[in-house]
């Protein structure tokens, strides 16, 4: 094969590559029956995702919500369920599943240590202050406030997942994995059985309070202000070059 065509083959091959892993990716992404993910700011303000199955609310939140999967979700409900003071819902969506109702709720917080004052995060207790050169996030989510349910097609395998990006650097977390995922997310994952008994869960996560965000344009500012250092005095430096090299030229 001509080494055009070999080429041409090899670009085609790495495009379908990155398309599948793209693709799988998000099929291959672990579903959980009860999400929180919370993207946390350093002024305390918030924005957090839930993604539920409605039963699940219904057992882990005692949300008034229909857990027959052909009944129809009031958004209405969903929203009311959600807000609150300091805590405007910005969008509510329906999805379906393994048989079950879903809801995909945002909320945008004001202040995440007002959070209990909602219904649907009144089983958590929030810290979040400024200690030493550090500010310190804390979260004890404790026993669901649900109702009994029965069968709704629960297997035994279902998770929860309570999950975090951060806003700076993390000198300190107790996240169970031991590690910091790609662009600063902890995860907290749980099975749902333990989740329904009430075995708590700890969030304990120590910041900088730079943002990243911040840190980041002040470096790319620094380099672009070098960069431009450099290349002013290279043209400095060709331009006496060119000076030095005219006055030998009128000499000779």
């Amino acid at each position: 094969m001509p080494a055009g065509g070999r080429g041409a083959v090899l670009v085609l091959l790495c495009l379908v590559a990155a398309i599948a892993t793209t693709s799988c990716g998000g099929v291959l992404r672990k579903k959980y029956e009860y999400e929180e993910e919370m993207y946390l700011f350093l002024d305390g303000t918030a924005t957090v995702n839930v993604n539920a199955s409605v039963a699940s609310l219904v057992a882990l939140r005692g949300a008034d919500l229909p857990v027959d999967p052909e009944a129809r979700v009031d958004r209405r409900r969903v929203r009311a369920f959600f807000e609150g003071p300091g805590a405007a819902v910005t969008a509510v969506t329906l999805s379906r599943r393994n048989g079950r109702r879903f809801v995909h709720v945002g909320i945008n917080v004001s202040d995440v240590r007002q959070l209990p004052r909602l219904t649907a995060f009144h089983w958590s207790s929030y810290r979040f202050e400024r200690q030493g050169d550090l500010v310190v996030y804390k979260q004890t989510v404790g026993k669901p406030e649900g109702k009994p349910l029965a069968d709704v097609g629960w297997t035994g395998r279902e998770a929860v997942m309570f999950k975090m990006h951060l806003p700076s650097q993390i000198p300190f977390h107790n996240a169970p994995s031991k590690r910091v995922e790609r662009g600063n997310i902890l995860e907290w994952e749980q099975p749902f059985s333990e989740r329904l008994r009430g075995v708590p869960i700890d969030v304990e996560v120590r910041m900088e309070p730079a943002s990243i965000l911040y840190t980041t344009l002040l470096l790319f500012g620094s380099t672009i202000v070098a960069a431009a250092l450099v290349f002013v005095l290279v043209i400095w430096w060709v331009w006496r070059k060119g000076g030095n090299q005219k006055s030998l030229n009128a000499d000779v």
